[in-house]
């Protein structure tokens, strides 16, 4: 094996891909796609508030008064309870009462009058049961409002609740009080030292980095498949392949779109960074001195590079395996599936490792090679796996990848020679076997 055969073929590739149109529309728009999703949702937020004009007909005579006297339930808010501020922004109620009348009927058949003739939104009816649990008729043009009807629902059922108790002889708010939840501080334990560091910080660090590494194989994968079927239907390969081992085209192959992907994902991380960094400095800004951000050392950083690299290359090899084989994108595709088995069981085991990344099944998992990369990122992200772990995942991914390319090259020292009949798996099987 010369290496400088494989540098050359991998430089060759990196530029190839790195100087096309295609790269860079592909390289910003996900970037883009996050600015949308970062600004979109709250300017949206900001607009869609709705302001609901209500009737409501209560015959026990209290819950309609009292909606009607605080219909947004603004009341102070004790630290920590957003819920009632969150109300607001989804909608805000005009409420209207009416008596219930001796015709009930006549009334019913009036308000929807009022109703199709858009001088309300909607009228509720509050039945003397509702006090024992019967539900409240909710009458509108459009029941799809699902949203404000959740708002509607969570205001009706605090004034039912607080009826209730006051009926029992208790003080609404400090039966409140009482039973109040508690918040559960979670602090971390390292060799550093104890330090307090949110959960749900870490979680969401963790899955960023397992959708970017998911995303990125599933990518780039394709174009390690598409770049071998393109050198196929060429004639240029079999003149190449006269000068040059399979496996050090493979490898260089292999090593230029790897460094193309690296590019990319160097550029989206940035590019994250970037967008993210007022949002980020403002909600540090505002934690309290006790709490701080997950920690992120230069061995997790390592860690993560290295992880990328071999997941990169455990995927593309088996998609270039795959496009060494067939003879064009239609008959690879049929089989690619395989390939996003591997993919999507890390996915399906995700959360049970996120809840314990220690436990057997993140252990035995994180170590079988075509999952170590992923389940691997995850674990180092939570709690470091120990070091004899690491370097088992490492040595193990490396001999899968080495025996990927070194199978992938001999089906494809035969692949490129055959045309037009599509290969069965013992017919593959052959190819490695006496290549």
């Amino acid at each position: 094996m010369r290496l400088e055969n494989i540098g050359v073929v991998a430089k060759r590739e990196y530029l190839l891909r790195v100087k096309s149109k295609g790269f860079w529309i592909g390289t910003l728009v996900l970037p883009l796609f996050i600015v949308a999703l970062s600004v979109l949702p709250t300017l949206f937020l900001t607009k869609s508030r709705t302001d609901h004009q209500v009737v409501v007909v209560d015959e026990t005579g209290r819950i309609g008064q009292e909606f009607a006297a605080n219909p947004n339930g603004a009341q102070p808010q004790k630290e920590g309870e957003e819920g009632k501020d969150q109300r607001e922004r989804v909608a805000r109620f005009e409420v209207e009462v009416e008596a219930p009348a001796a015709d009930r009927e006549a009334q019913r058949a009036a308000l929807d009058r009022r109703v199709l003739a858009e001088e309300i939104d909607s009228w509720v009816w509050i039945g003397e049961g509702v006090l024992r649990g019967d539900p409240v008729e909710y009458h509108a043009r459009s029941v799809s409002n699902f949203m404000t009807q959740e708002v509607l629902e969570d205001r009706l059922s605090e004034l039912v609740r607080r009826t209730r108790l006051t009926e029992a002889g208790y003080d609404p708010d400090r039966v409140g009080e009482l039973s109040g939840s508690i918040d559960l501080k979670t602090v971390r334990i390292s060799e550093e030292g104890s330090r307090a560091e949110g959960g749900l910080g870490s979680v969401a660090f963790a899955y960023i980095l397992f959708f970017l590494l998911y995303t990125m194989m599933m990518l780039w994968g394709q174009q390690v498949m598409n770049g071998v079927l393109e050198e196929k239907g060429s004639r240029i390969v079999e003149v190449v392949l006269s000068s040059i081992q399979p496996f050090e085209l493979m490898m260089g192959k292999l090593t230029g779109i790897c460094l193309a992907g690296l590019t990319q994902f160097v550029i989206w991380l940035g590019t994250m960074m970037l967008v993210t960094a007022p949002g980020m400095l403002a909600a540090m800004a505002t934690l309290p001195e006790e709490l701080v951000l997950p920690t992120v050392t230069l061995g997790m950083v390592l860690n993560y590079i290295l992880l990328f690299v071999l997941g990169f290359f455990v995927y593309a090899t088996m998609y270039a395996a795959i496009g060494s084989a067939f003879n064009n994108l239609q008959e690879a595709q049929q089989v690619a599936s395989v390939a996003v088995f591997f993919l999507v069981v890390p996915f399906m085991i995700m959360f049970q490792i996120i809840n314990d990344p220690n436990s057997t099944l993140a252990v035995v998992t994180s170590l079988i090679p075509p999952f170590t990369p992923m389940l691997m990122t995850l674990r180092v992200s939570l709690d470091m796996p120990p070091l004899w772990q690491l370097l088992l995942g490492y040595v193990l991914t490396i001999a899968f990848i080495w025996g990927m390319v070194w199978v992938c090259a001999r089906i494809y020292r035969v692949g490129i020679l055959m045309y037009g009949k599509k290969p069965t798996l013992q017919e593959i099987w052959r190819w490695v076997r006496y290549a």
